[in-house]
């Protein structure tokens, strides 16, 4: 019996040791295998885990690209882009973020004095800011305010409110306002083009946003001081370079808008032509707008006009029709015409006076709608089509500008007697106050017909022969006279300088049919003996008592004309009015 109980302990004891040994060989084993991970974690995957950390706590952010510059023909800034900032918070910030230092910084959310400085240094109310950093929004990015100066970003940064970060941006700035309104346009508060230039020409001007890597802390916030790596740097945008002189804009824009004023219209628009080159040297409407404050302006205010609105251009299309029937032998130079009242198929063309028999400088210089009805009759419909439709009537000006008009030019083969003849005196055409300007230059650059840009070029490779330059200096010196002093447009006159141009006086349409306002319009060129420049303006229903071209838009084109022309250090071709100009 003791012998068994001995066995049996001994046999106990014996199967104890051995598991105890096991026990002790499987943790020397485990122990054995942590001590080889740890070696192979510390000296052969560092990289990995460097890259598994990273992989948690870095991430990508967009670098805004700089906006190209747009500038007149001379260089100067007429919209730039500056570095800005603005303001976001993560409202989940304080949920996200459990550390010690949260937690305190969270606690400031609690004291409305530091929320009434942020308020304060970024204008908006003190109910906008709490709404931002509210935890139980379910956003995690609000902005509190895009595109501050840098400073204020700095000082609300400062206030060390949780969840607060700053992005850099830019802000488009228009140096001279309202006076390049309409012609650049502006962008949106993402730094793209809305209107104008800046749509026209946005892919030009944005430019490629680059990119880097950057360390975010427990709530995703970028830790701006800690950038671990460019990835792409961002690609500026292009500059554009306009055919825009900006000294002539701003005078352009200031006798417009004096001209607007003084006669109480509704609108107005004016453009320059340089004409040897077609170039677009001021283009100017009103009402405008102020592009770098907005609010509360009108959509219609940003219509550029000259560009966009169409018009019937009235007897400024009358010594087109000259030319017309000039250059294909329908009319003599030394022709006269009686311009008692016209009936065609029960219908009456009338003048204002009676003129009695007049030549053709007399039908331009009177502006007789019976003796210009009368050479319109004389020619074929089509031929007299096709030479309008040479000048690009019916046709898009070709600029590219957002929303250009093409104007109207009704076909020939549904022409009745009476619409041809009101053809020749501006009535069932329209156009823009540009292509008027640009029809011009055919008489200017004696027969040729430029295109025309707002971009700078110096010469027209587009420019085409419309008139022999014997028609076309024929007709421009006639149009000389209606800048006499028995003419129609006596205070177009440029001291020193000769001018040619013609008035035009239409009833405007409204609803389809014609008011009882107004368009004034007056398109001319000088100096007369070698034009340099063409001038077009038309104002839009003036109410101050006077409406004729003659009275209300032709003394807008002579003070711009002649403050151009000596602007430009264009000589006089009146050598007796030299040494009066040069005293000046």
């Amino acid at each position: 019996m003791l012998q068994t109980e001995k066995k049996i302990r001994n046999s106990y004891t014996d199967d104890f040791s051995g598991r105890r040994k096991l026990v002790i060989g499987l943790m020397l084993l485990a122990m054995l295998g942590l001590i080889v991970k740890a070696v192979q974690l510390q000296v052969l995957d560092t990289q990995f885990l460097q890259k598994q950390a990273r992989s948690r706590h870095v991430g990508t952010v967009q670098i805004a690209a700089y906006r190209g510059q747009i500038k007149d023909r001379n260089g100067e800034s007429l919209a730039v882009s500056a570095p800005v900032g603005s303001v976001w918070v993560n409202p989940q910030y304080c949920k996200i973020n459990t550390g010690k230092k949260a937690k305190l910084a969270c606690l400031d959310l609690n004291n409305e004095i530091k929320l009434r400085q942020v308020a304060k240094l970024l204008g908006i109310s003190l109910a906008r800011v709490k709404k931002a950093f509210n935890p139980l929004s379910n956003k995690q990015f609000v902005y509190l305010k895009r595109r501050i100066k840098p400073y204020l970003a700095a000082k609300v940064k400062a206030l060390g409110l949780p969840g607060v970060a700053i992005v850099r941006e830019f802000k488009r700035f228009y140096p001279a306002g309202e006076v390049t309104a309409h012609l650049l346009g502006f962008t949106n508060v993402d730094d793209q083009g809305q209107e104008g230039l800046e749509l026209m020409y946005n892919s030009t001007l944005e430019g490629v946003a680059g990119s880097k890597r950057v360390i975010r802390d427990g709530a995703r916030r970028v830790i701006e001081e800690h950038d671990v790596e460019s990835i792409k740097e961002p690609e500026a945008g292009q500059d554009l370079t306009l055919s825009i002189d900006e000294r002539l804009q701003y005078l352009a824009y200031r006798e417009l808008k004096a001209g607007v004023i003084k006669h109480k219209a509704e609108a107005g628009a004016l453009v320059i032509l340089e004409v040897e080159t077609g170039n677009v040297l001021a283009i100017v409407n009103q009402p405008s707008f102020n592009p770098n404050s907005r609010r509360n302006m009108k959509v219609s205010h940003y219509r550029n006009r000259a560009i966009t609105d169409v018009f019937e251009p009235g007897s400024t299309m009358k010594p087109l029709v000259v030319a017309a029937a000039l250059e294909g032998g329908f009319v003599k130079e030394n022709q006269l015409f009686t311009t008692k009242n016209l009936r065609i198929r029960g219908k009456w063309v009338k003048d204002g006076h009676d003129y009695g028999t007049l030549n053709l400088t007399g039908v331009l210089k009177k502006s007789s709608n019976v003796a210009a009805s009368k050479i319109a009759l004389s020619m074929p419909p089509e031929y007299f089509w096709r030479f309008y439709h040479s000048l690009g009537f019916g046709m898009s000006p070709g600029v590219g500008f957002p929303g250009e008009a093409s104007g109207s030019l009704p076909e020939y083969l549904g022409w009745s007697a009476f619409e041809q003849a009101t053809l020749s005196f501006g009535y069932r055409i329209s156009m823009s106050v540009l292509q008027l300007a640009r029809s011009y230059t055919v008489l200017a650059d004696d027969g040729l017909l430029h295109s025309v840009s707002l971009l700078k070029r110096d010469r027209d490779e587009y420019a085409e022969r419309v008139l022999s330059p014997e028609t076309a200096i024929k007709v421009r010196t006639m149009i000389e006279q209606v800048v006499k002093k028995d003419g129609t447009a006596y205070k177009a006159r440029v001291e020193g300088y000769r001018v040619a141009g013609k008035t035009g006086t239409v009833k405007k349409v409204k609803s389809g049919a014609y008011s009882d306002d107004y368009l004034s319009v007056f398109v001319g060129m000088a100096p007369a003996s070698d034009p340099k420049l063409i001038i077009a303006v038309m104002v839009d229903s003036p109410h101050a008592g006077q409406y004729y071209g003659g009275l209300v838009a032709a003394p807008i084109f002579s003070r711009v004309m002649g403050g151009a022309l000596r602007v430009l250090g264009i000589a006089p071709d009146e050598e007796q009015s030299m040494s009066v100009l040069l005293t000046k």
